[in-house]
């Protein structure tokens, strides 16, 4: 099949509040940052992360429900980070970055992003639950 070459096709623009939003979200997730960089070349099923596989895998630090995971992954989807996988017969329990969260992986990898401050944390609290629902 021949390539197709397309001079004038851009990468996706992001605001940057949207950007700050989402780097912020993924510094206060309860995930690790080996996670997001499997996700770069694959997606990751909801019980590769949940409980004790999470944390063997050093995608989480502690041992999470699934529950829990897949509030914080809704979170990271509504932000623009993920995206949920989907096969012929619907939606799965498999998540995969977005080209938002390819940016900030790249960006976050090469920074080595420390732990989040408190206001990052409290920004974080207020923007996602206390949002508007629309």
């Amino acid at each position: 099949m021949p390539t197709v070459d397309f001079p004038n096709l851009n990468p996706l623009v992001y605001t940057s509040k949207a950007l700050d939003r989402a780097e912020r979200s993924l510094i206060c997730c309860p995930f690790n940052l080996n996670l997001f960089v499997a996700m770069t070349s694959q997606s990751i099923q909801l019980g590769a992360i949940a409980m004790d596989k999470g944390v063997k895998q050093n995608y989480t630090n502690r041992p999470l429900s699934e529950l829990t995971c897949e509030n914080a992954l809704a979170w990271l989807i509504d932000v623009g980070v993920l995206r949920r996988e989907v096969d012929g017969q619907g939606i799965t329990d498999s998540f995969r970055l977005t080209p938002m969260g390819h940016q900030l992986i790249t960006k976050l990898k090469d920074h080595k992003q420390g732990s989040p401050s408190l206001s990052d944390r409290y920004n974080d609290f207020i923007t996602r639950w206390l949002r508007l629902p629309f």
